[in-house]
């Protein structure tokens, strides 16, 4: 039933009802009185991706430092990026949504989505052990890694504003901390005169990021609500 899903992402389940968990939303399994959906998995999933996605950046990328390591594995795990990949294998062909959710287009949210990957790997690692889990995660990274040699928050949150708002986002040194050898700057981002997020660095180019990236994990976090 799933095998087109399998031959994406090169793995095969032995135990079938596994995957049929990982793709059964919340929604459905209400409407149809089932006593399974896959937040547990999800749960489990999320896990497993951390973990992985920290080996994987941790052997690639030996001379970065732990905050860009951090940061690329915050935009990596991010809901949008999830979803991407959620996409790339057509996993919204194959979640089970009640009827009301499939209609408005439910298969799409991003959230669904990447809450549907996050509980694919838990199953991929329930049915498999870690290393396929690993295995499966790291065909994504891979194809991924020219993007990951240097994110660039300012021009990704840029981007999304140019699009969703027709303007640029504005970016102002509101205050220094610390002595004047060891200056903390720390800047708001407004877009339309409205601050979405503050950010601080050891210089204002690093400030100006770190505002863009809590920006766009406000965004993220928003849109989850909403859906």
């Amino acid at each position: 039933m799933h095998s087109r899903l399998e031959n994406k992402i090169n793995y095969r389940f032995s135990d079938k009802k596994l995957l049929e968990e990982a793709l059964t939303h919340k929604s459905y399994s209400v409407e149809n009185n089932l006593a399974f959906y896959n937040e547990r998995f999800e749960f489990l999933g999320d896990s497993v991706l951390g973990l992985a996605v920290c080996d994987y950046l941790f052997r690639e990328h030996p001379r970065k430092d732990e905050g860009y390591l951090s940061k690329l594995k915050s935009y990596i795990v991010s809901k949008s990026n999830l979803s991407l990949w959620a996409q790339k294998i057509g996993l919204e062909q194959h979640i089970k949504l009640a009827s009301g959710e499939k209609s408005s287009g439910g298969a799409l949210k991003p959230s669904i989505l990447s809450n549907a990957f996050e509980a694919l790997i838990g199953a991929v690692y329930l049915d498999g052990g870690y290393e396929k889990a690993q295995k499966t995660l790291f065909s994504f990274l891979e194809s991924q890694e020219e993007l990951f040699t240097d994110i660039d928050f300012k021009s990704k949150f840029q981007e999304y504003s140019q699009k969703k708002h027709r303007q640029l986002p504005a970016y102002e040194v509101i205050s220094t901390q610390g002595p004047e050898h060891d200056k903390t700057f720390v800047v708001t981002l407004r877009v339309g005169g409205k601050t979405l997020s503050t950010g601080k660095g050891k210089s204002k180019k690093e400030a100006e990021q770190n505002a863009a990236e809590n920006a766009i994990k406000y965004l993220e976090a928003h849109q989850h609500k909403k859906s």
